[in-house]
């Protein structure tokens, strides 16, 4: 027979003691979050207020104001990107880290070194290939709003930019720290908390 698992205990408290902890002051600490987070939020909450507005325009008033989903559009693709440099910073892109726990650790360094150096080189070419993009189509106009196109593209431009910085960065603290989130992810799990 199988045995049972120890039952959760659950401490009682006072309403008084449940209000007191809403009472406590904690330090907020600010310094975790890099320049795309804050970019990141700002955007966010510029496209939710886009929405906002078509949802309001559209079914409340009966009159919908056609520009706002097209930079609702434009604000969504600025908040992906930018967002994909928040995880280049944390490591928290879509990873397989199986494999290192059957290789030996010398070997999975150097693969995770390599995999360091590609993404790196990857994020590179791509604010290249961004640059001339931009130079390409930038001049391009919105479809409802007199306003250039270029300034989503340099928005992404920007993100591929400072995913490059980001990248770079980790890179090199992997190289001083001796391994990175694919060889031990459970060192990282940490951070979050």
């Amino acid at each position: 027979m199988a045995e049972q698992p120890h039952p959760e205990i659950h401490t009682r408290i006072t309403g008084e003691e449940l209000a007191e902890t809403f009472e406590q002051e904690a330090p907020v600490d600010l310094s975790t979050y890099g320049v795309e987070d804050w970019l990141t939020l700002i955007m966010f909450w510029v496209m939710a207020g886009l929405v906002f507005l078509q949802f309001f325009t559209r079914y409340v008033l009966n009159d919908s104001f056609a520009w706002t989903e097209e930079l609702a559009s434009y604000a969504l693709v600025v908040v992906v990107f930018w967002g994909a440099s928040m995880c280049v910073r944390l490591s928290r892109h879509i990873q397989v880290d199986l494999l290192y726990r059957f290789l030996p650790p010398r070997v999975g360094r150097v693969l995770a070194l390599l995999v360091d150096v590609l993404r790196t080189a990857f994020f590179a070419y791509a604010v290249w290939l961004m640059w001339r993009y931009v130079g390409l189509v930038g001049d391009e106009p919105m479809v409802m709003v007199e306003a250039s196109k270029g300034l989503v593209y340099i928005a992404v431009l920007a993100a591929f930019a400072l995913m490059l910085v980001r990248s770079v960065q980790v890179t090199i603290a992997n190289v001083r720290r001796g391994y990175g989130v694919l060889e031990r992810p459970e060192a990282f799990d940490a951070l979050e908390a």
